[in-house]
């Protein structure tokens, strides 16, 4: 995985809707009382009656009204849109866990796809897909000025099909030609293993309905021969899932009734604190904590995160730092600290709106900043392998806050950040070459934490007369 800077980033995923999607009603759309702005409505007939009795060729009334609500809600910010019936459908499958596709999470760059992050064990994934990849045709078909919703629509399709991507590679002279056969997705939340000297490993990959109830099934399966002497939970590249399965998470390694994240709005509903309680995880069901063993709640522990961590990952890894649970160790996080609420305005469709802000529980702001790790490390001993927009990068981004007050010094700076290490090797979390990972044991035993060490320029890595390769 590697690229440069992304200038563009719009955090939508192929059969995945990345953020938080928070459950809570609303009391209504828009304030109780406000006036209606008749005059802007009038013009918006007027525009409406135009096109029409005019526009070149007939287009559908709902054409044109669904066309009308996603400009409203994309002017917005990033992260506010329009799902007509088939994204409302694969956000409610993504949640679940099962969707069909390749497993790839986009955004735009330019008006170019670009590949955020292959989900781990999916075709994609397995086709050696990377993050900072350019997706320039699909099939026979550039992607240069396609919609993100329309590439989307043309990598979806029957399972077993074959679908063929044209890739641009950063370091890659020439384009690479992906061959993929598309599949039943199926994610998986966690995955654990226990590594050397005693030391459990929790990985996260999406905050879903049953994250918490596989979780506690992973940490018993961990304590079956007595409890760990150190905990990992890695949350690195995990784009964020359900509000509660990160309260539920969170409240797995702290204390009863212990403050995990509070949300900040105009609207009287979007003003809440949840706690570690079963009433903001469970909302009703069964306490699937009571049987969690107590060591869980006092095992030493390291959280991992990068830039890839969004979302739900940032209210775990703030609520752990904050209370002294955990040591951050990686990457800045991305900095999305927006809450968005599904309101369906059909039987098939919903608008995702923001509706407020994130803060830990001392207070900070998650947006547009992210989680600072504790301890830097990079993502390999020669820098990181790949670099990517911030939420502080996309256009139209919330600010940081309550006063919407833009703020200057949050953009990604790479003379800020660990190099960018010279290797186009395939990069895989939890395996004896994670550099972060073995970082995280090394804190946990005791050891010293190696930095990152950029390796020196050979004769292959320079063009003809000495000069670097632009990068």
């Amino acid at each position: 995985m590697s690229t440069r800077k992304i200038r563009s980033l719009g955090l939508v995923s192929v059969g995945v809707i990345a953020g938080v999607l928070l459950s809570v009603g609303l009391s209504a759309v828009a304030q109780r009382g406000s006036p209606l702005p008749l005059d802007e409505l009038r013009q918006f007939s007027s525009v409406f009656s135009a096109i029409k009795n005019n526009y070149v060729e007939p287009v559908p009334d709902k054409k044109l009204i669904s066309g009308a609500i996603s400009g409203m809600l994309s002017d917005l910010d990033p992260h506010s849109a329009y799902l007509d019936a088939d994204a409302f459908k694969e956000m409610q499958s993504a949640t679940q866990g099962e969707f069909g596709g390749l497993g790839i999470e986009v955004g735009t760059e330019d008006g170019m796809v670009k590949v955020i992050s292959p989900i781990e064990d999916t075709p994609a994934a397995r086709a050696g897909i990377r993050a900072g990849d350019v997706i320039t045709k699909i099939n026979d078909t550039s992607t240069k000025g396609l919609s993100l919703n329309d590439a989307v629509k043309m990598m979806r399709g029957p399972v077993k099909t074959p679908i063929t991507l044209t890739i641009s590679r950063q370091g890659q002279a020439q384009p690479i030609v992906v061959k993929i056969v598309r599949d039943t997705i199926r994610v998986r939340s966690v995955r654990s293993k226990m590594l050397q000297d005693n030391i459990g490993y929790v990985r996260i990959a999406q905050f879903q309905e049953k994250t918490g109830v596989d979780l506690v099934r992973h940490l018993k399966e961990l304590g079956e021969k007595g409890a760990p002497r150190g905990l990992i939970l890695d949350l690195r590249n995990d784009p964020g899932g359900l509000l509660t399965s990160a309260i539920g998470v969170s409240a797995a390694f702290l204390k009863p009734d212990t403050l995990v994240v509070s949300t900040d709005g105009r609207a009287p509903d979007s003003k809440q604190k949840y706690l570690s309680n079963p009433a903001d995880y469970a909302r009703g069901e069964r306490d699937y904590l009571a049987g969690l063993p107590a060591w869980v709640k006092t095992v030493p522990m390291v959280v991992l995160v990068n830039v890839g961590s969004a979302s739900a990952s940032e209210i775990v890894a703030g609520a752990l730092q904050d209370h002294k649970r955990a040591t951050i160790m990686g990457n800045r996080t991305f900095g999305k600290g927006s809450v968005q609420v599904i309101l369906p305005i059909s039987e098939t469709t919903a608008i995702k709106l923001t509706t407020s802000r994130y803060f830990t529980p001392k207070g900070r702001s998650i947006q547009a900043t992210g989680i600072m790790p504790d301890i830097v490390v990079a993502d390999t001993a020669e820098g990181d392998l790949f670099r990517m927009s911030r939420e502080a990068d996309l256009k139209r981004h919330l600010s940081n806050n309550r006063n919407g007050q833009p703020e200057s010094d949050l953009k990604t700076k790479e003379e800020d950040e660990p190099p960018l290490a010279d290797t186009n090797k395939i990069f895989q979390f939890g395996t004896p070459e994670d550099f972060q990972l073995n970082q995280a044991l090394n804190f946990l035993e005791g050891k010293p934490i190696q930095k990152a060490v950029p390796r020196p320029k050979t004769a292959s890595t320079e063009p003809a007369g000495g000069a670097a390769k632009g990068k």
